[in-house]
């Protein structure tokens, strides 16, 4: 045998060796008893593959006969959204107003109905008979705004339908009615049947600091000191005297 062949068998032996003890592992391992690894779903197959992944969800459904494990029947409670509690709230306060509303209508409806009397007409022409005919209809008339009659008045037109019946004629607002008759220079120098009237309010003066006028929607017709009224307080009025 040549050098070289020696040289060239002596290789071959080497990667024959080399070969063998590469696939001595591989043999080695499929020889072990190692258990099976087997995987499953823990899922169920979605029956129908959903294209819009971003679009919000607003229901969900679940397969009958699918088993998730008792998730399908929670009862999960319905929640509002920001608008729909905005929405309840308008809703809730319209009605309180609506309610509102129907009682005050409701009160003056009875008012009208409990104040249909039969006026007794004045004893003579004095004051004194003018300041006892006016105080028939305390408590008893209400607040009518533009209204002259007993069957409801404003303040000027309380005053000029009481001063009628006496034969004396009155403007129709409050402002003119502190310009008529004779200006009395204070309250100390009034005399009842003598009017206190300003731009804003009208009354006719009972004595001691006390008047009979048509105060407002909710008082109605109604005698009260005269420095009780806002609008008369401070000596803002003249006094007029007509009769």
């Amino acid at each position: 045998m040549t050098k070289s062949s020696k040289i060239v068998s002596a290789l071959a032996a080497v990667a024959l060796i080399g070969s063998t003890a590469t696939m001595l592992p591989a043999v080695a391992f499929a020889a072990t008893d190692a258990p099976s690894v087997t995987s499953s779903r823990s899922f169920h197959k979605m029956n129908v593959v959903r294209k819009d992944l971003l679009r919000e969800s607003t229901a969900s459904e679940v397969d009958a006969k699918a088993n998730w494990g008792g998730v399908e029947s929670l009862n999960v409670p319905q929640t509002q959204s920001q608008a729909e509690k905005d929405a309840a709230a308008r809703k809730a306060a319209e009605d309180a107003a609506a309610a509102a509303a129907a009682s005050r209508s409701e009160s003056r409806d009875s008012l009208m109905t409990a104040t249909t009397f039969t006026v007794t007409p004045p004893d003579g022409k004095t004051s004194a008979d003018l300041v006892n005919f006016a105080q028939q209809f305390a408590g008893r008339v209400p607040y009518v705004h533009g209204g002259n009659t007993p069957a409801g008045w404003d303040c000027s037109g309380f005053v000029q339908y009481v001063f009628s019946q006496f034969g004396i004629a009155l403007p129709r607002t409050s402002g003119a009615q502190a310009n008529a008759g004779r200006r009395v220079p204070s309250l100390a120098e009034a005399m009842p049947g003598d009017i206190i009237a300003n731009e804003t309010h009208a009354a006719i003066y009972l004595g001691n600091g006390m008047i009979i006028h048509a105060a407002n929607p909710r008082q109605g017709t109604l005698i009260s000191p005269i420095n009780s009224v806002d609008v008369l307080q401070g000596g803002r009025y003249s006094i007029s005297r007509v009769l």
